[in-house]
């Protein structure tokens, strides 16, 4: 099996098992998720690979991590995530990409990432849902954080945390690649 069949195999158990977890049938999670009843349908039954910006739609409206709704084993208290099975999110042809490192529902999902921006590129979030916190650290580069349409410029060896519940924007203006890790911590569903 390829690793995108099993990240899709994936993503239709996960979706299904947090879904029935929650008590949302399939109009409920559309209409928090904002993704159509069909899309779900088609995730569910494992025949399409949804978008970046429809996965964290599904997982913040269930209030989990991607991790939770991508992880093909629910691991034993301590989860060592080889390189090899960090999950690749988004990526462009010029270099640009973002990789979910681990991740862990303790306390509502947390998340941490690692992000390469390449020269001239960004990637825009959607907001998610309130309570939600973001914390990075740019390791190499100078990212400019744009926070519902304010930016902020974030140099090598500098960190941000912000509120991620407003619309925000990742962004290299800058000749050097971008590279930083960052955590997302997201309020557990109520």
């Amino acid at each position: 099996m390829s690793d995108l069949d099993q990240l899709t195999q994936s993503l239709a158990r996960n979706l299904k098992r947090w879904r029935g977890e929650r008590g949302f049938t399939l109009d409920a999670l559309a209409a928090r998720a904002g993704v159509s009843r069909g899309m779900i349908i088609q995730i569910e039954q494992a025949r399409t690979n949804p978008s970046v910006g429809t996965t964290v739609k599904l997982a913040d409206a269930l209030g989990v991590s991607i991790t939770t709704l991508l992880d093909y084993e629910q691991g034993p208290q301590v989860r060592i995530v080889p390189e090899s099975q960090a999950v690749r999110m988004w990526s462009t042809p010029a270099g640009s990409r973002t990789t979910l490192l681990v991740g862990t529902e303790a306390r509502g999902p947390l998340e941490l990432w690692e992000w390469i921006l390449r020269p001239g590129e960004a990637c825009a979030s959607d907001p998610h849902p309130p309570g939600t916190t973001e914390l990075l650290h740019v390791t190499a580069g100078e990212l400019t954080l744009v926070v519902d349409g304010e930016p902020h410029t974030v140099p090598a060896g500098a960190s941000a945390a912000f509120e991620a519940n407003v619309p925000h924007v990742y962004r290299n203006e800058g000749a050097d690649t971008v590279e930083m890790i960052m955590s997302v911590s997201i309020p557990p569903v109520r």
